[in-house]
């Protein structure tokens, strides 16, 4: 039995899905933008809402930001933020756009 056929099949395989679950932190920014930029800083150029969400740099910067649990309060947000029914894939990219921007 030739073990060293199925190799570059199981690395490509495993290749795909990495880049699959990837994030698109610009797809994120562009979601953000739409989506929560009605109570969060999503970004540079834009001013406060004089809501008391915290800007997405300070959540970024925060010592507890992980993407698994921005995606667990997306997927089950708190009492003041609105159920956006984003898909994983959304919130994978907006977790990676947070992510892109932590100093």
């Amino acid at each position: 039995m030739n073990l060293a056929r199925p190799a570059p099949l199981i690395a490509a395989v495993l290749l795909f899905s990495q880049s699959a679950h990837a994030g698109s932190p610009e797809h994120g920014r562009n979601l953000a933008e739409n989506w929560c930029s009605s109570c969060h800083v999503v970004s540079a150029g834009q001013s406060p809402s004089g809501r008391s969400a915290p800007p997405f740099t300070a959540i970024a910067q925060s010592s507890d930001f992980s993407a698994d649990r921005l995606a667990y309060l997306l997927l089950d947000p708190h009492p003041k933020m609105a159920k956006l029914g984003l898909s994983r894939k959304a919130i994978e990219d907006i977790a990676d756009y947070i992510k892109s921007l932590k100093q």
